[in-house]
């Protein structure tokens, strides 16, 4: 009986040690999400800086943003299922040691040629590193909380953006040379959380399995294209504004406010995303459609506040209208993006999402570069009325769409 007694009580410390160990592993990936996409969002703070300090243009500046979007989403497709085979902690360490030469390269930029490297190789290790995160998340969370991996994908992103977008203003408003301390600064965070991941449990099933890299398939089932062509140009709204606030927002919000303080630039990506995580962490268990129709209808007073900040040059309004349109931004995304992952079965849900993605980086970088070439000729005022004006059409028909497909599917449900 002592035996028994004995064998039960060593079992129950190795499980208490192996939870804690996830639990610190789940801590250490979250922690790697935050500051991942607090990087990308650092440089939307300094490109009022660099354009200043070498005389480049809008539209550079949205090339030099869009090689990221680019670059991650090339990441993503091709290297996205490398971690099921080789582990989530080589992966995720690769990504990290791409993710501190990227901030070397930022750090000691000399010109337009050096953003745009910093930016392609910080793109890679966004992609590298987003399969493999999103996956350790959902397997390391704490068991009485499985819900947890989700939300952490779903809110760490426009946490860390809004983070980043803050932290990089503060820095350049007040601290001395920003467009090396920001980074440097960075360099230590990647290499304490390198520490981390080495540390880590590995949770992938098949770890072990050697270097096999299998491209993401992208595919649309045949039987819900329909569906997913509504819901689509939700991401595709949503992702157009947040290509426009990551690039050209933080030279708005300065040319509005008739102001030099360089935090205002930061600070409103931050508000933008801060607004996102909100609506995101309450509408958690509102229905998808229920709450992308939320998100859109937000996404469309947010933008009409927007047309009248910029038909007043107030920067009051403009502060509001991005609250507004960051709720419902973050309500959007969170809505469409649950009732697209709901459409295909969990074998080809892969494919279906890496379809998603392709629609997301396009749309955060092709309207942008677009937005950046036109602000050259038209200037920024009059390119962001025209671009806002184009995306709150575009939100327009996803909510009368979306509103379509809401009646179809209660009809189904009904009909059963």
């Amino acid at each position: 009986m002592l035996s028994e007694t004995s064998k039960r009580q060593t079992g129950g410390a190795h499980r208490a040690r192996r939870e804690a160990r996830a639990g610190n592993g789940f801590r250490v990936v979250g922690a790697v999400l935050v500051l991942l996409m607090l990087s990308s969002s650092v440089p939307s703070a300094l490109y009022v800086l660099y354009q200043q300090k070498w005389g480049l243009s809008s539209g550079a500046v949205t090339v030099v943003f869009a090689v990221y979007a680019v670059t991650v989403l090339a990441g993503l497709l091709g290297f996205g299922s490398l971690s099921d085979t080789l582990g989530r902690r080589p992966v995720l360490g690769a990504g990290l040691v791409l993710a501190i030469v990227s901030m070397l390269l930022f750090a000691g930029a000399q010109g337009l040629g050096w953003l745009l490297a910093a930016r392609a190789v910080q793109g890679l290790a966004v992609g590298l590193a987003t399969g493999a995160m999103g996956a350790a998340l959902l397997e390391l969370a704490p068991p009485a909380r499985p819900a947890l991996g989700a939300q952490v994908n779903s809110a760490g992103p426009t946490v860390g953006i809004g983070l980043g977008g803050l932290g990089a203003g503060l820095l350049v408003q007040y601290a001395p040379a920003p467009t090396v301390l920001s980074y440097l600064l960075l360099v230590g965070a990647f290499a304490l959380a390198l520490a981390g991941v080495v540390r880590m449990p590995e949770s992938a099933p098949g770890a072990g399995g050697g270097m096999r890299i299998v491209p993401h398939r992208i595919r649309v089932p045949a039987g819900v294209r329909g569906r997913f062509a509504v819901l689509v140009l939700t991401i595709v709204a949503v992702w157009s504004v947040g290509g426009f606030y990551l690039s050209l927002g933080p030279h708005l919000a300065l040319s509005l406010l008739e102001s030099t303080d360089y935090l205002v630039g930061g600070a409103t990506v931050a508000l933008l995303a801060g607004a996102a995580t909100a609506a995101q962490l309450l509408l958690g268990a509102v229905a998808p459609l229920r709450t992308a129709l939320l998100g859109l209808a937000l996404m469309v007073t947010g933008l009409g506040l927007v047309l009248l900040a910029l038909s007043l040059r107030s920067p009051a309004v403009f502060l509001g209208a991005t609250a507004v349109l960051g709720s419902g931004w973050g309500a959007a995304f969170l809505g469409s993006f649950r009732a697209l992952s709901a459409l295909a079965e969990p074998a080809h849900r892969g494919e279906l999402t890496a379809a998603v993605y392709v629609f997301a980086y396009l749309a955060m970088s092709v309207p942008a570069v677009l937005a950046g070439l036109l602000t050259n000729v038209h200037g920024l005022h009059r390119t962001s009325v025209g671009f806002m004006a184009a995306v709150a059409g575009v939100c327009l028909v996803a909510l009368a769409a979306t509103l379509g497909l809401a009646a179809r599917v209660r009809r189904e449900e009904a009909t059963g």
